[in-house]
């Protein structure tokens, strides 16, 4: 299939981005768009980036370029001036009084360059309650409510400290949502405009359908009784736990199945030798059973099944059955061992002058299958700065455009919607509130997430939002025959089916694109087009199992297999890791297939286009946890959370206060000394032991031990209200689920929500949009209905009245 001609150039060749980031959601915001072929320049300070100190760097800074600049000299702000003049984009993560001290407020940059698009990378937002807070992700996720969701993740009573980055991933992929959203406005209004993205809405977009089920319980108290999946005891409650089911092998490697159809839930019995119980009276209602006593046997019977084999042999099984699948817990670089990652291309090596031979994840996008571009080096401090200081000399005055209109920017735009579930769908729900139209083309019964929650519809809610509803049965010749008309006058064609479905229903790339050359055609399936897993089914908990999110959030839940009590213990512990739906790899996945289709659009508007696009869950799991499987010799270790589930360090994690817990995130040299002055009428951190970075380290169990002690003496509300003064990062750590905290608090919810309607929830509270534009318009609206919107776009299309009706006595749609 046809793409770009010019490959390597990338399809952002052209776009010069200035980073001024100093967080990782900020350089992974640029690492896609470098990834992509703009030309990242990398502003560092004279003792360079911060970031140079992660274990990531090599991966987080390839192929950018780096120049060395004291923002506090009037000859190097000068230099930084001339960058941004001539600039296309400029990446921040400062506060909003942080960025206008530094004269690099909206107004400041419009003012050097009115095409420039500016984007601020923050924690909390620039405006609202929270907006003064320090913006590191463990205060967003304690503020919000996010550590509670995972509590079941340590045996200790009380929230669980969440190490997987899932707000700073949900930050950097909105920032790359407005940055390219707005460069396509660009390309016919000619202005720029400064794009907000957050922490907060970064990672409440992660959430599948919790916001709706809590809806639910909030109006209509009665109306389910929500079930979690195991009793405090630790014994299994839910039906859930079964086909999810966690247990090891006879020589300890654990696996996640994923079993949660009929047919495979039946075809794991089958191979358990436990198909007899569907018939015994005694199992009556398998796998919902009606006393505590029949559901820890059952579970118990089925983890003793596992143990009977080891991997090698449940491997050959998983190689002959179909209808039976199992990943393995992988953690840290052993996740980029994965086959399917390479086979797919998705492992990338490169020779760093620094850092020898790094392996590390290709590019979250592939074109033709194939990675947008082989890895480069990162730079070194100040490698090209000689070049770029002479470029900034003489930079040409950019003329301010006349002023455009606050119109939708993606209004024209429309995605044809060709997916079940969430993972991929939610991609292009995202740009429904940007302007896109999204036609999504469902069953005649309607997509399975509407009704898999204990609610009517409360499954499906989120992921149909702003979209219109076609019930189209696509197994039939006229049906099929409606779905190419559409994608005939359709921009996109997003599929999120496995491997090989979407060729066996008439509606692959080279079928869709001979009927429409023009076409942004855009694969979001679990594993891969192809591949050892590419037939499997993907579900959230077997791909947070195999590619690290469940072993990065509990390194050590996987270790006890002596005991059944042990396995128990560990088995609750993993599947609050990698089956919780507020956080996992649905989400993970959902905003880089956004991304994906966004720089497919402005790449075709720049003139650009490009061949079939690829977007999956595994590739997306690998970035967003970029610090623990990057790989090369002598690497740093990624930080590990403690065993307890407190944090990384003594300086970042949680602390129990005499009524709930805080978080304190002071863990930069420059943040101790503001620490220990706020602390100092509790106790004395001035000693040698403390006294340097490195003492700090050497003693963090010390340090820890006697911050404890400090802040078990006052509530928890005091400790922030008093560091917060202080400048100092601490926040208190909310108890209750983040959906019940935005939509309970007026302040929160007048902020980060907005108003909407639909059929079953009426008028309702929902997340607002992920980014905030200066100029531009969006818009949020509710879901749609199963067929909402057929007869009126079979309308478009040109069938009449009649012939609509004929269709439908016909059953070729609902």
């Amino acid at each position: 299939m046809a793409g770009r001609e010019r490959p390597e150039d990338g399809p952002l060749a052209g776009i010069t981005v200035i980073d001024l980031s100093t967080t990782i959601p900020g350089a992974q915001a640029t690492q896609f768009l470098a990834d992509a072929g703009a030309d990242v320049v990398q502003v560092e300070p004279p003792g360079g980036s911060p970031l140079r100190d992660r274990t990531a760097w090599p991966a987080l800074a390839r192929g950018k370029r780096s120049v060395r600049l004291d923002l506090r000299d009037d000859a190097d702000r000068a230099v930084l001036d001339g960058l941004i003049a001539t600039a296309d984009v400029l990446v921040t993560t400062f506060r909003p009084r942080a960025a206008a001290r530094l004269r690099l407020a909206p107004a400041d940059l419009a003012a050097l360059n009115p095409r420039l698009v500016s984007a601020a990378i923050t924690g909390f937002g620039a405006s609202g309650p929270w907006a003064h807070l320090k913006g590191y992700e463990g205060m967003v996720m304690a503020k919000l409510g996010m550590f509670q969701t995972k509590s079941r993740m340590v045996t200790r009573p009380g929230p669980a400290f969440v190490s997987v980055p899932y707000a700073g991933w949900g930050a950097s992929q909105t920032a790359v949502h407005g940055i390219l959203t707005a460069l396509f406005e660009r390309a016919s209004s000619g202005l720029g405009q400064h794009v907000e993205a957050d922490m907060v809405r970064g990672v409440t977009a992660l959430d599948t359908w919790t916001w709706f089920t809590e809806m639910v319980g909030l109006r209509w108290p009665d109306a389910y009784q929500n079930v979690e999946a195991f009793t405090e005891d630790g014994e299994p409650q839910a039906p859930l736990v079964y086909p999810l089911l966690i247990a090891p092998t006879k020589d300890g490697h654990w696996l996640q199945f994923a079993q949660t159809a009929p047919r495979l839930f039946a075809a794991m019995l089958k191979e358990f030798g436990l198909t007899e119980m569907l018939a015994d009276p005694k199992w009556k209602g398998l796998p919902v059973l009606e006393t505590q006593e029949l559901r820890t046997g059952l579970w118990e019977i089925m983890i003793g099944k596992v143990r009977e084999r080891t991997l090698a042999e449940w491997q050959r099984v998983f190689d002959t059955n179909p209808d039976l699948m199992a990943e393995v817990f992988r953690a840290g670089p052993d996740v980029l061992n994965h086959p399917q990652l390479h086979h797919d291309h998705r492992v990338a090596e490169a020779d760093d002058p620094e850092f020898g031979r790094v392996v590390q994840p290709s590019t979250l996008v592939h074109e033709n299958e194939m990675p947008l571009r082989a890895p480069r080096s990162a730079p070194r401090l100040d490698e090209h700065g000689d070049e770029l200081r002479r470029a900034a000399a003489s930079p040409a005055p950019a003329a301010a455009p006349p002023a455009a209109p606050a119109a939708l920017p993606l209004a024209g735009v429309t995605i044809l919607e060709l997916g079940t579930m969430f993972a991929g769908p939610y991609g292009a729900t995202v740009l429904t509130d940007f302007g896109a139209r999204v036609i999504k083309i469902e069953a005649k019964e309607g997509d399975g997430i509407r009704n898999i929650g204990p609610f009517p519809e409360s499954g499906g809610a989120k992921v149909l939002q702003g979209k219109e509803s076609v019930a189209v049965d696509l197994t039939t010749e006229e049906g099929l025959r409606i779905v190419r008309e559409l994608a005939a006058e359709a921009d996109v064609v997003l599929q999120s089916f496995r491997a090989g479905a979407a060729q066996r229903a008439g509606v692959d790339a080279d079928t869709l694109r001979e009927i429409n050359p023009d076409l942004i055609y855009v694969s979001a399936p679990g594993y891969g087009t192809g591949g050892p897993s590419g037939g499997r089914p993907a579900y959230a908990p077997s791909i947070g199992a195999a590619f690290g999110l469940a072993l990065t959030d509990a390194p050590d839940a996987a270790h006890g297999t002596e005991s059944l009590k042990e396995i128990k213990a560990g088995a609750m512990r993993l599947a609050s890791a990698t089956a919780v739906p507020t956080m996992q790899a649905d989400g993970i996945a959902a905003l880089g297939v956004a991304s994906t289709i966004l720089l497919g659009v402005l790449a075709r508007r720049l003139g650009r286009p490009m061949g079939p696009l690829t977007a999956t869950m595994v590739g997306s799991a690998t970035h967003a946890i970029l610090e623990q499987v990057v790989d090369y010799p002598g690497r740093r270790p990624a930080p590990v959370p403690d065993p307890d589930g407190h944090g990384f360090s003594a300086l970042y994690r949680m602390y129990k206060a005499s009524d709930g817990w805080v978080f304190l995130a002071a863990p930069e040299p420059r943040e101790w000394e503001p620490l220990a002055a706020a602390l100092a009428g509790e106790a004395d951190l001035g000693g040698e032991g403390f006294a340097t970075p490195e003492a700090r380290r050497a003693n963090d169990g010390a340090l820890a031990e006697k911050l404890a002690g400090v802040f078990a003496r006052r509530p928890a509300a005091e400790w922030e209200d008093l560091l917060t003064k202080a400048d100092v990062g601490c926040v208190r750590v909310t108890e209750r689920l983040p959906e019940l905290v935005l939509q309970t608090d007026e302040a929160l919810a007048a902020e980060y929500c907005v108003t909407a309607t639909n059929a079953i929830f009426d008028e309702h509270l929902r997340m607002g949009p992920l980014v905030r534009f200066s100029r531009s318009a969006t818009k949020a609206e509710g879901g749609c209905s199963v067929g909402e919107h057929t007869d009126a776009v079979l309308s478009e299309l040109g069938y009449d009245a009649t012939a609509i009706a004929a269709l439908r006595e016909r059953g070729v749609i609902g």
